[in-house]
């Protein structure tokens, strides 16, 4: 247990240091090498990386329509109303985020205008590992539905028969994405990014992934040539407010919760109580034993904070300086606090607010900024499926009111030709041309 109240500046920076990521130049040059191959050789290259690492008799990166069907038609009957559930949820969330054009007359004569439009090429990635991820096909999918991209691909990584989970294929089924291509990693990343045969280019690349996939969406959205990109991505996190009215075996669910994502995930809790402390620790070791994915889950909780705060303004104020992924607010009370709390990618309020509501079905998107850039990064939304540009039009009264201010302008900043693009039209208008 660490106490706040304790600690110096630094050692409070220590206590809420993120696990290192792997940023090796090893790391570095071997995304280098696989994007630059992908370049080269195309769907060979992405082919041959696929055979490597996922499936080794892979014949074909596209994954057809009547097999997206036949595995979407293997999803039971309860899975696929829970999917359908969150569906409707997570639309519902997203439609409301719908932006409305402006339009508005700065100087008499002078009209500009904010408008929004759907990015037209979107890459979907969906990591493969120990679970399929339908919900995240969902977060990703249903957004750009939404928005209105019209052509929305999807890679993720086949398994050995040459195909995916059926929950990935029903989730992309519903979000009307028909294009899915098998291959993942880096070269799944840079095949989005720079396009092959198969493989069509997109104007950005959303979803989580490894080390790999990570470095790999840095190089391309670097690159003219490339991609954007949702966000800088981390290990996955949360942390975890509660005073002495917190029940601990809720608490402790929250920190196991996210411990499973992996051995890097890190898991905080800060409160104002010793004792729900001890019985959350207490409690996250009886949970730890009962669970399936208890091998990944228990290295992360040896790296796990078990904060003690003088006060819950002092709790919050260290969660502040964390900026979770994941906060999840088990106070008395709970609401009165949100003016206080400042960085978070996304807050779960009271008790009966599990993340596991927000990573599936509550209609918000699990798509967060993780490592801190919470300060500074918003959660996945809708608007990162669009982008918005501006119009400006003069009229000659316009240009009669507005054009020696522009002329002052750009004559101040030694702009010449600024001034004189100006100054011809002013003639013109002088001389009865308007």
């Amino acid at each position: 247990m660490i106490t706040w109240s304790s600690l110096s500046v630094n050692e409070k920076k220590q206590a809420l240091a993120r696990p290192a990521m792997a940023n090796s130049q090893q790391l570095k040059q071997t995304v280098g090498d696989i994007i630059a191959r992908v370049e080269k050789e195309g769907d060979e290259a992405v082919l041959d990386y696929t055979r490597k690492f996922d499936c080794p008799d892979l014949t074909s990166l596209v994954l057809s329509q009547e097999n997206i069907d036949a595995l979407a038609a293997k999803v039971t009957p309860e899975v696929a109303s829970a999917i359908d559930t969150a569906f409707n949820n997570i639309k519902m969330f997203h439609e409301a985020q719908m932006p409305s054009d402006i339009a508005l007359t700065t100087t008499p004569g002078v009209k500009c205008e904010l408008r929004f439009t759907a990015l037209d090429a979107v890459g979907l990635y969906i990591p493969g590992g120990s679970a399929p991820l339908p919900s995240t096909v969902l977060m990703l999918g249903v957004p750009a539905l939404v928005a209105g991209c019209e052509n929305k691909l999807l890679c993720t990584p086949p398994n050995k028969e040459q195909l995916i989970a059926p929950e990935i294929a029903y989730a992309a089924r519903k979000c009307g994405i028909d294009k899915i291509f098998l291959c993942g990693g880096a070269q799944a990343i840079a095949a989005m990014a720079l396009g092959t045969d198969s493989v069509p280019q997109v104007d950005k690349i959303f979803g989580p992934g490894n080390s790999f996939v990570t470095e790999a969406k840095q190089q391309v959205s670097q690159r003219a040539d490339g991609a954007a990109i949702d966000m800088p991505a981390g290990p996955s996190e949360v942390l975890v407010l509660a005073d002495e009215f917190a029940n601990p075996e809720f608490v402790a669910a929250d920190l196991l919760s996210q411990a499973e994502h992996g051995p890097d995930s890190q898991a905080i809790l800060v409160s104002n109580s010793a004792t729900l402390i001890e019985e959350a620790k207490a409690a996250v070791e009886r949970q730890l034993a009962t669970l399936s994915r208890a091998e990944i889950a228990r290295p992360a909780m040896e790296n796990a904070r078990y904060i003690l705060a003088d006060s819950i303004e002092q709790a919050i104020e260290a969660s502040n300086a964390y900026a979770a992924e994941h906060l999840i607010v088990q106070i008395e009370n709970a609401h009165d606090y949100l003016p206080k709390i400042k960085y978070a990618g996304s807050i779960f309020l009271g008790p009966w607010s599990p993340e596991s509501a927000g990573d599936y079905a509550s209609g918000t998107n699990h798509v967060l900024p993780t490592y801190g850039y919470a300060k500074n990064y918003s959660s996945l939304g809708l608007l990162d499926f669009m982008r918005r540009y501006t119009i400006q039009e003069l009229s000659a009264d316009g240009m009669r009111n507005l054009g020696p201010a522009i002329m002052a302008l750009a004559a101040a900043e030694g702009l010449d030709a600024h001034e004189q693009a100006v100054a011809l039209r002013m003639q013109a208008l002088e001389q009865g041309d308007a």
